[in-house]
């Protein structure tokens, strides 16, 4: 993956971020510290993608601020402007709010405008009980949109087929 600009994530973002590691890292104003991540994920057909990761490393309770939805934004739009890939999310688990957390990321994403530019897609697999929500990202220019959108289907398909009901 491309390294992130964060000079030019923090022209914008209301909490600057830097890098640490394999992490772009921010902290709130109410000292709240988020780190976001992209793990590579190989998908068929020699599509790159990568899983990402927005965790809570204070491990609070997060008031609503629309600061955290902004700069998390600004981090994804680099992201794809420095790598013109794919972007697959699942939301954590913990609590059992995994639903409401899904809900929130694309409640962010689309009401930041995201709709006219990018694809996205979320899909709801059980692993025993545990319901979990996987979110595809991809820019609706990408020229391999259709195959994209193809291959997630099927592996969520393969998924739900392959778990004991």
């Amino acid at each position: 993956m491309n390294k992130l600009d964060t000079e030019r994530i923090n022209e914008y973002a209301p909490y600057k971020v830097e890098m640490e590691g394999d992490q772009y890292i921010f902290e709130t104003d109410h000292d709240i510290l988020y780190g976001v991540s992209f793990d590579e994920e190989t998908m068929p057909g020699s599509l790159k993608a990568y899983w990402f990761n927005l965790t809570n490393h204070s491990q609070k309770a997060s008031p609503r601020d629309s600061k955290i939805r902004t700069t998390v934004i600004l981090i994804i739009e680099e992201f794809f402007r420095s790598n013109p890939n794919i972007l697959l999310y699942m939301c954590d688990s913990a609590n059992n709010q995994q639903a409401q957390r899904s809900r929130l990321f694309l409640h962010w994403f689309n009401a930041y405008g995201q709709q006219a530019e990018y694809y996205t897609c979320t899909e709801m697999v059980k692993d025993g009980d545990e319901e979990n929500y996987i979110a595809l990202i991809v820019k609706r220019n990408h020229p391999q949109l259709q195959i994209i959108i193809d291959v997630f289907n099927k592996q969520i398909a393969m998924f739900r087929a392959n778990k004991p009901q």
